[in-house]
């Protein structure tokens, strides 16, 4: 769970500091500001510690031009409710709307591209998955939960086991032999470039996955010994949940599940591969936060749909910055990230086909 660092307030910052756990320097920036009581009962003030740069605590990555302060990174650093919850209800807006439309149509093409809008849509219920792991949809924790829940479910990627899995990505993120995201090598073909976005190696390997974890076999290294039994039982439970909906769904001669999960769930997964593609492959193998990680220029509809994370080096940068500070977050930052696309469609079109060239797998 996030830390909460707690103390006074001699800066002008909120009196609960949030620092994220996939972010050790930014606990270590946050935890300068709060510094304990002297013997004597009064905090003792260092008035120009505010606006010591954050980077110089960090050895995760390169120090932009005009870094951030401590007195910036908890401002950023603020969580709210009231984002994520509009945010949530828009992005249910749109899934209601598209389902609807499945529902209601009777066109083939429309009722084809109604299918394949909602599956985008429901796909990149991931964003708020990922947000919730972090403890940053929202500043109340049932809501993360709920939300990690639910996109959980439509994914079959239970939050508790891809926050464990997350966890290590932001520790390594792209160290061959400890980034977990490099256990599926990027494509070094043709072929495995289209497997890859179809979808479908993804489906067979969150099901094997969810049935794996379920039976107890879990890699050690990824999850704590003292946290298995949590992830078994939560897995258990995803699958006796899949069954039963299955299995009512069967029983009542409905075939909603089929119209408005898995034939979506499938026309929308490659979408989302597309889009996670973009923001590792082909960066250096180095500590580095503003190398290894790609920030992607994008559309409004897509900062949308994806809780704003095209920012990702600067997501990776500040892991525990909500969402939806990150645009002024890169605002601030402008220039410090090393590795950016132009788009989605000018990585896949311009870079892939170089980056299967070099089949570094990375």
């Amino acid at each position: 769970m996030a830390a909460r660092v707690k103390g006074g307030n001699a800066h002008g910052i909120s009196n609960m500091a949030w620092a994220d756990p996939y972010c050790i320097a930014q606990y270590s920036a946050v935890s300068e500001m709060n510094k304990p009581y002297s013997s004597a009962g009064v905090r003792k003030r260092t008035p120009d510690l505010a606006d010591q740069p954050v980077d110089r605590h960090s050895a995760l990555m390169s120090s932009p031009a005009n870094p951030l302060t401590i007195r910036e990174l908890a401002a950023f650093s603020r969580k709210s409710d009231g984002p994520g919850l509009r945010r949530f209800g828009a992005h249910f807006g749109l899934l209601a709307c598209t389902g609807w439309l499945i529902l209601t149509l009777e066109n083939p093409a429309a009722l084809a591209a109604a299918v394949l809008a909602h599956g985008v849509a429901m796909t990149f219920l991931f964003a708020p998955l990922h947000e919730s792991v972090h403890r940053t949809a929202f500043r109340t924790r049932w809501l993360n939960r709920l939300a990690g829940w639910i996109g959980g479910a439509v994914l079959i990627l239970p939050p508790r086991y891809f926050s464990h899995f997350h966890r290590a990505h932001h520790r390594h993120t792209q160290d061959p032999e400890r980034d977990p995201e490099l256990l599926t090598a990027k494509p070094v073909t043709w072929a495995g470039y289209f497997w890859l976005l179809s979808g479908l190696e993804y489906w067979s390997r969150a099901i094997g996955g969810l049935i794996n974890r379920a039976r107890g076999r879990i890699p050690p290294a990824l999850v704590p010994a003292g946290q298995r039994g949590r992830v078994v039982r939560e897995s258990r439970a995803y699958l006796a949940a899949y069954l039963a909906a299955i299995g009512l769904s069967a029983l009542a001669g409905v075939d909603w599940i089929l119209w408005l999960w898995v034939i979506p769930a499938l026309a929308g997964q490659p979408f989302l591969r597309a889009y996670l593609l973009a923001e590792h492959w082909g960066c250096p193998a180095v500590p580095d936060m503003w190398r290894n990680t790609r920030t992607t220029i994008s559309n409004p509809l897509v900062r949308f749909l994806a809780w704003n994370m095209p920012y990702h080096a600067e997501h990776h940068a500040h892991a525990g910055v909500p969402f939806h500070a990150l645009p002024a977050l890169a605002r601030r930052l402008a220039g410090a990230r090393q590795a950016e696309a132009p788009g989605y469609a000018a990585f896949h079109l311009r870079e892939a086909p170089d980056l299967i060239r070099e089949g570094t797998g990375l």
